[in-house]
Order: C-alpha cells, then structure tokens, then sequence
C-alpha cells in the first residue's frame, strides 16, 4: 500500500508538471494570437487620424488603464481596434463631438477581469487534471491494478502493459482430448501421466512423486503440438493458458519480465491449470556475451527461468511450450527441474498417416470403402496438417464437382495439389515442350522400375501445377522403413537423374526442367559424405553438423577449406555415378522410353498400373538393369 501511495503522489506530480508546461505554452503561442485576431492594436496618432477621417463610429475609455477600444465600420466590415490615451490630451473631446463619434467611458469591473482570468489560466488546468484522473481510472477498472507498474503506467500511458495477455480458457472449452489425436501415441503415452497427476495427485504424492514442472513439445511444424497441449487440458478439465513467445519481448524494458509475473500469478490463483508457451525459442535462446544480445529478452528469460524454479508444483501447474528449434534454446531452460520431459512430436509414420486420415474423414462426408492406406502411402513426409489440409481440398474438389460425397480420387487429387499446387490452366505448352516433359518424367519412372521394387511408380503426369512443375513422377513406399542403405541412397539419385539423362539420350540437349532434381540429388550425396559416412574417400568421418532440423535446415561443413573442396568433388562423384547408372539404364530400354513417353504425351496423366503393364508386356522388351 505504501508503494501504490508513493506512485500516486508521483503520478499526480507528473500531471500538474505537464499541465503547468501546456499552460505556459498556451499563454506564450495560442492566446496572444487568438485575442489578437479579435481586437487589433494601433497608434494613438493612427486613431486621431481615423476619427478626422470620419472612420470611427464608437469609442470606449477604460478610465484608470486609459485604454481606448474603438470601432469602424458598419455590419460585416465592422473592425475593433485598441490604443492607449496619449497624456493630457484635452481636444479628444472635441474631436470626437465634432466628428459625431459615440463615446462613453468605465471603470474596469474586477469581477469580470477576475472570471477572464480564470477561464483563460486555470480552466484548461482543471480539465487536463480531471480529465487524465479519470482516464487513468477507467483505465484500471478495464485492465486491473498491475503490482509491478513502472511509473509511467501510474500515468495512464500503459496501464496494461505489465499484464501477461494470456488467453485462459478452461478445460471442458478446449474441445480437445486425446480422442482428437491421432499418429502421436508415444506422445500421448508420456502425457497421460501428467493428465493423471492433474487428476488425481494424491495418489503420486503418497509415494513421495512430484509433478513435472514442464514439458517440452518439439518436432517439424503441422505435427500437433498444440492440440496436445490442449487435449491434456481437456482431459484432465483443467485451465489452459496459452501465449506465443514472442508476445513476452516488449519495446521498453522490463514488461516482459513483468508480464512473465503475471502470468504465473494467474496460474498460481487458478491451479491446478496448464500454461502453453507456443515458439519458446522467441524469448528462450541461448544467451551469449556478444555485441548483438537483446538485454530485455534475456530479462525475460531470466524472469521465466526463475518463476519456474520458483512456483510450487504440489498446486498442479504445468508449463508446456512448443518449438521447432531446440537446439537454439538456453541449456538453463532446458535442464531437469524446469523442463524436465522433451516430448517428441515427430512426423507420423504410414500407420499414423493412415490414422489422421481417418480421424479427419470422420468430418466429412465419405464414399464408403475408400482405401485410406493408398493414400497414406502415396504421402511420406507429411505433416498431420498437411493430412487434415488434403481431406479438407477433397471436399472442397466434391463440392465443386456437384457431388454430396467424397470420393477415392478426390483425395488423390487433393494429394497432387497440396504437394504440387493446383492445375495451371494457364500454361499451355508446345508439342515440342510436352515431349520433352513427357520423355523426361519417362525417364524417372523406368530408372526407379528397375530399382529393387521397394518404392513403385503410382502415377506420372505432365499437366504443369501452379508450384511450378511442369510434371511429377510419384512413387509410393509398400512399407515404412526407418533404415536407409548406401545402395538405396545411390538408387534415389540415379533416379533423380534419369529425367535429365532422357533428354541428353533423346534430344542431345539439356534443358532447365531438371532444376529440382539435381538440386535433391546433390543435397543426398552430401549428406552422404558429411554426415552418414558413407563415401569412400572419407569414410566414417562427420564432416558437417545438422541445423535446424526440424525446419528441413542443411547441414554446415565442420572441417577445413582444403577438405571441403575435396567433399565438392566426392560429392560431384556421387551424382555423376547416378548419372551414368541412369544414362546407361534409358539406353538398354529404349524402345520402352519411346513407347512409354508418346502414351503420356496422348493421355497426360497414367497410373502406376498402366505404366508397369506397358513397360513390362512381354513384347521382347523387358526393361533391364545395368551391369555392376
């Protein structure tokens, strides 16, 4: 109370200053000017001169001041002017009568002098008093008392700056449980314990357990962080509160840190409940003693670093935060006793794929006996928003095809357009282009058919999409493997050679087409000589360190320049090789590569069926691999 009252004093000083400045500033500029415009002065010999002339139909004579305010003109050309009576001057009597002048003379009424003067000095004073005071009221009685106010928030200039803007939002409203997650059930495994100990923590604490203080949610963007942190609250039915990171780092200094109080004040006073920080790494970097360091969001940063050692975990509070760059985050934040689980969220595998396609389904209106295994197939790498996106672009499809349900091919299309964009309509291309592109999608497809059969052709097409492929080759995985071979890496480039190789084989040319795939083959073999160990100059030896994972972040070189050109060639080497296997791949199936590629440049688009039929019908023909 003491403090409040000190500040108030300080406040209300702060006020009379400013007003007292804005006074003197009206007096100075703004009042001289708006009376001058009314009443103009003039020489006492200018007025004589006006009253010979017949200008001047009114006199008035302010007796002690000897003022003379008087008037010309009649109506709308009516001016008043002022001057003061030049001393012992006996014919202004005369000259007024004589020139039929209307005087009169007065004493000067003290009262009205006095009102004048308070209106002009002390109203404007009053009003900015009374009006900053109940500013400054309406202004706590909308955001609340902040304890830890600067003395600029006293002043009503941010009243609400030191609040943490936390949305809450309580358990059952969420809407979210782990019903609603699906292809996460490791991460759903390591939070049921903490849903658990919200619900029922005297059975943890009989046997001396205690609650974790966080959890840390990380993985790729689109996994489903969020909606676990929400599914535990709906779960568990209790409080959610929920921030982004980067609303904690404020222009002035110290509102973060105050808004960090505030929100652990709020959780304090509503536990058991969960706090959600989504993209910690906006305030939760490592700190550093470089030049470039941001002094407020370390303060920030140490203030969440404390009040999460501080607060007591026997009231059930959780800190959960989300990121998908953990290895920017500060080792203080991160170590046991502050975030004391890291929960991977990762990308689903083909089951998982399989399961948020259904889970999303259930939303929308189906076909009955759609094979959602087809499709989890054709998507590897995808995120389950990505997964929620595609069902959402197949009804969209259904829609304005004019259909009540969804069907097989709808999502299938809705495939091809989240990963390459819709149809360009637009982009017409000449027959010599679309051969080109036609032979150049071929090629993919025959040098991945002789491959070892794991990853099949399932669609090629040379319809250009708005990404800017003027076509794709798609192949889909049987199964899910986590373990990837020397050869199957070789393969994957050859294969991303082979478009490339059709045209030199072919037309003798190059042509800019093959863009994306030399750049997707050169990234495979450098990974291979840098990180996976798998060229034959350096062997097992890492050359490169991994960033940004979890943001598809390339790896940087670890060694020195004399090695780094000698990892170019490696790598040059590596994607010649695929090359050359592709190269030699097209020239044993020829006839093939020509009877494949005028198919596709009739129909545009063939499935994976139609494609193995043609390349595999016992014509003589059958394709062939490469001697080793």
């Amino acid at each position: 109370m003491e403090m409040n009252d000190k500040k108030k004093r300080w406040s209300m000083l702060l006020y009379v200053l400013i007003a007292l400045s804005i006074l003197m500033l009206l007096r100075s500029f703004v009042y001289p000017n708006v009376m001058g415009s009314l009443v103009e002065e003039t020489s006492y010999s200018e007025f004589l001169k006006a009253v010979d002339e017949g200008e001047v139909t009114e006199v008035d004579l302010t007796t002690d001041t000897q003022e003379i305010t008087y008037a010309t003109g009649e109506g709308e050309s009516r001016k008043v002017y002022k001057t003061t009576q030049f001393p012992n001057d006996a014919t202004l009597v005369e000259r007024l009568e004589n020139a039929n002048v209307k005087f009169s003379a007065h004493l000067p009424d003290e009262t009205a002098s006095l009102l004048v003067y308070l209106l002009i000095n002390l109203l404007p004073l009053a009003i900015f008093l009374g009006g900053g005071y109940l500013l400054n009221r309406q202004l706590r009685k909308q955001m609340g008392e902040d304890n830890n106010m600067s003395f600029g928030g006293g002043f009503g200039f941010g009243g609400g700056l030191g609040r943490s803007g936390a949305k809450e939002v309580k358990g059952e409203e969420t809407g979210k449980s782990f019903r609603d997650v699906a292809g996460q059930d490791e991460a759903k495994e390591s939070l049921q314990e903490i849903v658990g100990f919200l619900k029922n923590p005297e059975r943890y604490a009989a046997i001396g357990a205690k609650l974790p203080h966080g959890a840390l949610l990380v993985g790729p963007p689109g996994t489903g962080k969020t909606l676990l942190a929400k599914a535990v609250a709906g779960e568990a039915n209790v409080p959610f509160f929920s921030i982004s990171g980067s609303e904690f780092v404020e222009m002035f200094v110290g509102r973060g840190a105050a808004k960090v109080r505030d929100l652990f004040r709020q959780a304090n006073e509503k536990a058991p409940c969960i706090v959600f920080i989504d993209e910690i790494d906006a305030v939760g970097k490592r700190r550093d003693s470089g030049l470039t360091s941001n002094d407020e969001r370390e303060q920030t940063l140490n203030q969440l670093l404390a009040e999460m050692d501080g607060f007591d975990n026997h009231k059930g509070i959780v800190v959960f935060a989300a990121t998908n760059r953990p290895e920017s985050l500060d080792p203080a934040l991160t170590r046991p006793g502050r975030f004391d689980r890291r929960i991977p969220v990762e990308l689903p595998d083909l089951a998982g794929r399989e399961a948020i396609l259904k889970l999303h389904a259930n939303d929308v209106r189906m076909e009955p006996g759609i094979d959602f295994g087809v499709i989890a197939r054709q998507t590897p790498g995808a995120s389950g928003a990505d997964l929620a996106n595609m069902i959402n672009e197949a009804a969209l499809r259904a829609v304005r095809m004019g259909r009540a349900r969804v069907t097989q091919n709808d999502i299938l299309e809705s495939v091809d357009v989240v990963i390459a964009g819709e149809k360009k309509k637009s982009t017409v291309l000449s027959e010599h282009e679309k051969e080109v592109v036609s032979y150049h999608e071929t090629g993919h497809a025959i040098v991945a058919a002789v491959q070892d059969g794991k990853a099949p052709v399932s669609k090629i097409t040379i319809v250009p999409r708005t990404s800017g492929a003027l076509g794709f080759t798609m192949q889909a995985e049987e199964d899910e493997h986590y373990l990837t071979t020397r050869e199957e890496y070789k393969q994957k480039i050859a294969v991303l050679c082979g478009g490339r190789a059709a045209e030199e084989l072919i037309f003798g040319q190059m042509t800019s087409g093959a863009a994306n795939d030399i750049e997707r083959a050169t990234r495979i073999a450098r990974a291979m000589v840098t990180q996976l160990g798998m060229s034959d100059r350096f062997g097992m030896m890492a050359l490169g360190q991994a960033r940004n994972q979890y943001l598809g972040g390339d790896a940087t070189l670890t060694c020195s320049e004399g090695t780094a050109q000698e990892v170019d060639a490696e790598v040059q080497r590596l994607v010649e090789e695929g090359h050359q296997t592709a190269l030699e791949t097209l020239r044993k199936n020829r006839f093939k590569l020509h009877e494949i590629a005028h198919y596709l440049q009739k129909k545009e688009t063939i499935t994976g069926e139609e494609f193995m039929r043609i390349l595999t019908r016992d014509d003589g023909f059958a394709p062939k691999m490469p001697q080793e």
